[in-house]
């Protein structure tokens, strides 16, 4: 637990986040342009070294989203960012690199939502 953006960002330890789809306007196509958003916006535009990974990571939100879905993303120390639908596992990503820029489209300084990055950190 740590109210410091970078810390989380930066750290190693094991770390997790969960999407809870409240919404049946949340489609498929809508996740993942704002994935697409969030990784330009939490690395400054430089997402060309992460390509394969974000498109692997987006590959885990191509079937149909509804509501109450729910994605579980956690990062695995020593394995990777392992994604879950539903408690059905999507797949693992491997490398800080990524867990640092997934992690940042929340916690950067341009998340995709101000108000609930200062939740995440407790503010």
């Amino acid at each position: 637990k740590s109210s410091s953006a970078k810390d989380i960002m930066d750290s190693k330890d094991a770390a997790a986040i969960k999407l809870n789809i409240i919404s049946g306007m949340i489609t498929s196509d809508k996740m993942i342009s704002a994935i697409n958003e969030g990784f330009e916006n939490a690395t400054g535009k430089k997402t060309a070294p992460l390509k394969a990974k974000i498109d692997k990571f987006k590959g885990f939100f191509k079937e149909e989203i509804k509501k109450g879905d729910v994605f579980t993303i956690i990062n695995v120390p020593n394995e990777g960012v392992v994604v879950y639908k539903n408690g059905v596992k999507k797949g693992t990503i491997e490398g800080h690199d990524f867990k640092k820029a997934l992690f940042g489209i929340w916690l950067c300084d341009k998340p995709a939502d101000a108000d609930l990055k200062s939740g995440m950190l407790g503010k």
